[in-house]
Formats: structure tokens, sequence, C-alpha cells
């Protein structure tokens, strides 16, 4: 008879912890999520191949992180307009269009053409050392004066069309592993690359941490899977017989550092 009150009290205490546990869980359920993904080619998935034919020169991959987390989470609805090539401005003028008051949760990777991107590694590929280090400078002075304000128009309008929803920006990775023997450009080059990207990714975690959103991180979960180092690597290299894919994520570099740095951030 002791047992059996026992067990009752030990069933009451479980069922009373239970109830407190799901008072306390987030109020945001992610199954119950309206899903909106805005971006560049890092957010549309270029490099990580299986491109969907509705998405034209945008190129969204099947295995880019915001198709990943609708595949393994099943948000309410879920929609991308990341678009390769898209600039701040691409995403103020077209992409935020796809927000609305019912959006509940946004990602954005934006950031990397405005400063130059592809011209840069262009430089640093054909014409060497010294023009690299200069054309890196060059956009570090543009993050620095110019990509605040842009990012700044960026998360205000998100926040304007979807006033309630949890907003992510997601970053780049370092392209780079330094002090390893890698053939290519010289090393000077590749760490003022890592440098650029660097301010690049702090520039933009300051910026979103100030509009109040979210910075999701994927500089220390590519530590491994650069170029030059010796593991699985996450990152293309320069591929001359398909140029757009270069130095952009694999797909798995998007299933494996993308979605689990975007989907911890997520909630």
């Amino acid at each position: 008879m002791r047992r059996s009150r026992l067990v009752t009290l030990a069933l009451s205490v479980v069922a009373g912890l239970g109830t407190t546990l799901a008072l306390a869980a987030p109020a945001h359920a992610s199954a119950s999520d309206r899903y909106i993904a805005l971006g560049d080619s890092y957010a549309s998935g270029v490099g990580a191949d299986s491109y969907t034919s509705e998405s034209g020169s945008c190129q969204r991959s099947n295995n880019a992180y915001p198709v990943l987390y609708n595949a393994n989470v099943h948000p309410a609805s879920y929609r991308s307009v990341a678009c390769s090539g898209a600039t701040t401005a691409d995403v103020v003028n077209s992409q935020l269009a796809a927000l609305s008051s019912s959006t509940t949760l946004v990602s954005v990777t934006i950031g990397g053409n405005d400063i130059g991107f592809s011209s840069i590694m262009t430089t640093c590929v054909l014409l060497g050392e010294s023009d690299c280090v200069a054309a890196v400078q060059t956009a570090e002075n543009k993050v620095r004066n110019e990509l605040p304000a842009k990012l700044a128009a960026v998360y205000n309008g998100i926040r304007s069309r979807s006033p309630s929803a949890r907003v992510v920006v997601v970053g780049y990775p370092v392209f780079y592993q330094l002090g390893t023997v890698c053939i290519g450009l010289s090393a000077n080059s590749r760490a003022k690359l890592d440098e650029g990207i660097n301010l690049l990714d702090d520039t933009t975690k300051t910026a979103a941490t100030a509009a109040g959103f979210k910075f999701a991180d994927v500089r220390s979960i590519f530590v491994g899977h650069q170029l030059c180092s010796y593991g699985e690597k996450w990152l293309h290299a320069l591929n001359i017989l398909d140029i757009s894919v270069s130095y952009h994520p694999t797909a798995a570099g998007q299933s494996g550092g993308y979605y689990p740095t975007f989907r911890s951030a997520a909630g």
C-alpha cells in the first residue's frame, strides 16, 4: 500500500513537472513558423548543386540551408527568394516583398556582393599578391564606411514588414586555413582575404545585434573544412570549368556547416 502511494505521488510530481516544462517552452513552435529565406548565393545554395528549375539564374539549390531547415523542421510555410548575385539593394527592392505581417521566421545572408566579392577573387587569382591585397583593402574600406547603412536598410525593411518575426542573420565562412602548405594564392593574399571576411562578419554581427536580430556565425564550424585545411573541404576552390561555384560552400558545407548553425540560432 505504501509503495502504491509513493508511485502515485511520483507520477503526480512528474505530471506537474511536465506541465511546468510545457508552460516554459518557447512561445514560437517551429512547426507553426511561416519562414522566408532572403539573401545572396550563400543562401540560395550556389555550389551545392541540385538547383531548382523555377529559380533560373538565382540558382536556388535543394541542398541550401533554408531548404534543409524546411525539410527537417517542417514549418507551416516556407519560401526562399534568395538569389545568386544579390546585393543589399536587391533585397530591399525585390526580396522584401515576400515578407508579411504573418511571417514568423526570416533568414538573411547578404553583404558580400556589396563589397565586390566576385571581382576581388578574380583579381586575387589573376593579378597576384599586390593587386589582391589592394583589392581587399578597398573592400574593407567599403565595409567600414558604406556597409553598416546598407545593412540597416535591409534590417529596417524586414522589421517593418514582419514586426513579430524572429530574424537570423547568417554570416560567411573564412576561406583559408592559414599556416599550412598550400598551392595557389600567396600566404599574404590568403591572410588578407581572411582578414576581409572577418571584418565583414564582425561588421554584420554588430549591425544585426543593433537591430535586435540574432547573428548565426558559421566561422568556427568551418574550421578544419576550409581551403588549405587537412579535413574534408566544405568550400569550392577555384573552378575554371564553373567559375560561379568557386569559393562557395559545397553541399557538405551547407548541411554540415550552415544548416546546424542556422537551426540552432532559429530556435
